[in-house]
C-alpha cells in the first residue's frame, strides 16, 4: 500500500526529473511541436513543489486535485490541460483515501485516460502521450492479475510504455500541433509519451 506521505514524495520526485530533463523534452517539442513541452513542464512541476508542504496530512485525492489544478493554471500549451485533466480525474478515485493499492492506481490511470481523450479528443495511434500511456496501464493490468505483484507490473508497465515511445517515432502525428510537421514528424517521440514514461518510471522506482 502506498500512503499520502509517499504520494507527495513521488510527486517531488516527478518535479526533480522533469527539471532534469526539462532541455531533453523542450528538444523533442522543438521538432514536431511549439518547442516548449519541457520549458512548461518543469514550470508546472516546480509550482506544485511549491504546493507539496501545505498537502501534508491531507488525503489522497486531495494531493492529486491539487497537483492537476497547480499544472492546469500554470502549464502553457497542450500538456497543462492533459496532465492537469488526467491528475484531477485521479484525484476523483483517490478521494478520502489516505492509502491506495494497485488496483486504486490502475483504476486512477483509466480515469487519467479517459480525461485525457475526452480533453484532447484523442485516441491511441496519433502519435500523443496516450502511445505510451494506453500500452502501459493493458501491460500492468495483465501483469497484476497473473502474479499479484506490484512491482512486476510497474515493471511491465514501464516497459510497455517505453515501447510506446518508439512506436510514436514510426507513426506520423495526426492531432496537436505536431500534426502541421505531418509526414516529416515519422523518426521523431512523441514529447508526452516521453513525460508520461518519466513519470512511470519513477513511481516504479519508488514503489
Amino acid at each position: 500500500m502506498t500512503d499520502s506521505k509517499k504520494v507527495i514524495e513521488i510527486l517531488k520526485a516527478i518535479g526533480d526529473k522533469i527539471q532534469e530533463q526539462k532541455d531533453f523534452l523542450t528538444e523533442l517539442d522543438n521538432v514536431i511541436g511549439d518547442g516548449d513541452h519541457g520549458i512548461n513542464m518543469a514550470r508546472g512541476f516546480g509550482k506544485v513543489e511549491e504546493k507539496l508542504p501545505t498537502l501534508e496530512g491531507k488525503d489522497i485525492g486531495t494531493i492529486l486535485k491539487t497537483t492537476g489544478m497547480t499544472l492546469v493554471s500554470t502549464v502553457g500549451g497542450a500538456s497543462g490541460p492533459l496532465y492537469g485533466t488526467a491528475f484531477m480525474k485521479a484525484g476523483m478515485i483517490g478521494a478520502g483515501k489516505n492509502e491506495i493499492g494497485m488496483e486504486d492506481f490502475l483504476a486512477m490511470l483509466d480515469a487519467a485516460t479517459e480525461g485525457i481523450k475526452m480533453r484532447g479528443k484523442a485516441t491511441t495511434g496519433e502519435k500523443t502521450m496516450l502511445d505510451a500511456i494506453v500500452p502501459s496501464i493493458d501491460a500492468m493490468k495483465a501483469e497484476y492479475e497473473a502474479s499479484q505483484d506490484a512491482k512486476a507490473a510497474l515493471a511491465a508497465g514501464v516497459k510497455a510504455a517505453e515501447e510506446g515511445v518508439e512506436y510514436t517515432k514510426t507513426i506520423a502525428a495526426t492531432k496537436g500541433r505536431a500534426c502541421y510537421v505531418g509526414e516529416r514528424s515519422i523518426g521523431h517521440q512523441d514529447p508526452g509519451a516521453t513525460s508520461y514514461t518519466l513519470m512511470l518510471t519513477i513511481i516504479s522506482q519508488m514503489i
